[in-house]
C-alpha cells in the first residue's frame, strides 16, 4: 500500500501536469493517511483553485490554518479563493495575517492593494445607489407575511447523501439555519463564517466527519453571526449585511436578487441596498472554458495528456480507482482503466523498450 509521502509526491506531478482531478485525488487519499498534515490541505486547495472550486478551496485552506496557524500559504490560498468569489473582506482578512507572518513576500501586499480597491468600489457603488436612486415602492413590513422557507440543496464535500437534514427561515435582518444533528456536542461542531459563506463541520469519532459549506444566497456580516449547539439541533443565526429577500439559503447564480425598501419608524429615510450589477456569471465562464480547452487543437505530449485527464474526467469510481492504483504502484509507467484487473494484484512497472526501470528514491 502506497504511503502519505509517496501519495503527496504522485500528486505533485499530477498537478504539474495539470492532472488537476488526479491531483485531488491522490491528495485526498494521502489526506486519509495522514489528515493532520496541513500542508496536504494547502495543495489540495491550490488544486481545487485550479478547477475553479472556490468554495473547496476555502474549506481547505481553513482547515490547514486550524492544523497550523503559521502556514502562511494556507492564508493566500484563502485569499485567493475568496476574491475570486468576490468576498473581499474576508479574503483582505486572511491575506493581512499572511502578510503579518510573510513581511517579504510581496504577493500579499499585490493582493491586499486588490481587495482594498474592490472594497473601495464596492462601496462607492452602494452609497451612489442609496443617494441618486429614488424610491419606486415603499413596503410596510408590518403588512408583509413571514418570509420562511426550506432548502434541502446542501453542499457538501461528499457526494453522498447529507448526514444530517438542514432547513432555513429569514427575518428582515436575518437568516436562521438549522442543523438536525441530535447529541452532539459543542466541541465537535466548528462553525466558520464568511462573507458569503458558511463553513460546518462536525466531528464524530469513528465516523466519517460532516462538512456543510454553502455558498450563501447573500452576503452576511461574520461579527454579527453566532451559532447555539442544542441538544437536537445546531441552530446558526446569519446577520444578513442588507435587507435583501433571499430566495434560498445558497447561491442561485440564475436567480436575481429580489431588492425590498425597507420603512423605519420615525423619520428616518428608508435604505434601498442593491446587489452588485456587475457579478461575474462563474459558471457560463466555466462552460466556456471548457469548451475552448474541449475544441483546442493540441499536438504531442499535451494532445495525450488532454485525452488521458479527459478519460478521467468523465471516468466512474472504479475506473478512477484503476488509473490511480495502476499509475502509483507502476511509478508512472501503466495507466489502467479495468479496476477488476489491477484491483486483485499489485501493478508492476514496465519500461519502454531499450530502457531500464528503476525504483525512485525518496
Amino acid at each position: 500500500m502506497a504511503s502519505s509521502s509517496d501519495l503527496e509526491s504522485k500528486a505533485k506531478e499530477a498537478f504539474i501536469d495539470d492532472h488537476f482531478e488526479l491531483a485531488i485525488d491522490l491528495y485526498s487519499q494521502a489526506i486519509a493517511l495522514c489528515p493532520s498534515n496541513a500542508d496536504l490541505f494547502v495543495d489540495r486547495a491550490q488544486a481545487n483553485i485550479k478547477l475553479q472550486s472556490f468554495t473547496d478551496a476555502v474549506s481547505d485552506a481553513n482547515k490547514a490554518i486550524e492544523l497550523n496557524p503559521a502556514n502562511t500559504k494556507a492564508y493566500l490560498r484563502k485569499g485567493v479563493a475568496c476574491i475570486n468569489l468576490e468576498e473581499f473582506q474576508t479574503a483582505k482578512t486572511a491575506l493581512e495575517t499572511g502578510a503579518s507572518l510573510a513581511p517579504g513576500d510581496s504577493r500579499f501586499t499585490n493582493l491586499i492593494k486588490e481587495c482594498e480597491k474592490r472594497i473601495a468600489e464596492e462601496t462607492e457603488e452602494l452609497t451612489k445607489q442609496l443617494v441618486d436612486k429614488a424610491p419606486t415602492n415603499v413596503v410596510n413590513l408590518n403588512n408583509l407575511p413571514p418570509a420562511i422557507g426550506l432548502s434541502s440543496q446542501g453542499t457538501t464535500v461528499s457526494s453522498s447523501k447529507p448526514k444530517y437534514r438542514h432547513e432555513f427561515y429569514q427575518k428582515p435582518d436575518e437568516v436562521v439555519a438549522t442543523i438536525f444533528a441530535k447529541g452532539i456536542p459543542a466541541n465537535n461542531v466548528v462553525v466558520d463564517f464568511g462573507e458569503q459563506i458558511l463553513s460546518v463541520t462536525i466531528e464524530v469519532p469513528g465516523e466519517e466527519a460532516y462538512h456543510f459549506q454553502p455558498r450563501l444566497f447573500g452576503k452576511i456580516v461574520p461579527a454579527k453571526s453566532r451559532y447555539t449547539v442544542m441538544s437536537t439541533k445546531i441552530e446558526i443565526r446569519l446577520a444578513k449585511a442588507d435587507t435583501l429577500q433571499w430566495a434560498s439559503l445558497e447561491f442561485m447564480a440564475d436567480v436575481a436578487v429580489v431588492q425590498k425598501a425597507i420603512v423605519s419608524s420615525g423619520n428616518k429615510k428608508p435604505a434601498y441596498p442593491s446587489s452588485k450589477p456587475k457579478r461575474v456569471d462563474w459558471d457560463k465562464l466555466e462552460a466556456q472554458m471548457k469548451k475552448e480547452e474541449k475544441d483546442e487543437k493540441l499536438d504531442g505530449d499535451a494532445a495525450l495528456n488532454k485525452f488521458f485527464k479527459d478519460i478521467y474526467g468523465d471516468a466512474d469510481e472504479d475506473t478512477k480507482r484503476a488509473m490511480s492504483k495502476s499509475f502509483i504502484e507502476s511509478n508512472g509507467t501503466v495507466l489502467s482503466t479495468n479496476w477488476k484487473e489491477v484491483g486483485a494484484k499489485k501493478v508492476e512497472g514496465s519500461a519502454p523498450d531499450g530502457m531500464e526501470l528503476k525504483k525512485w528514491e525518496y
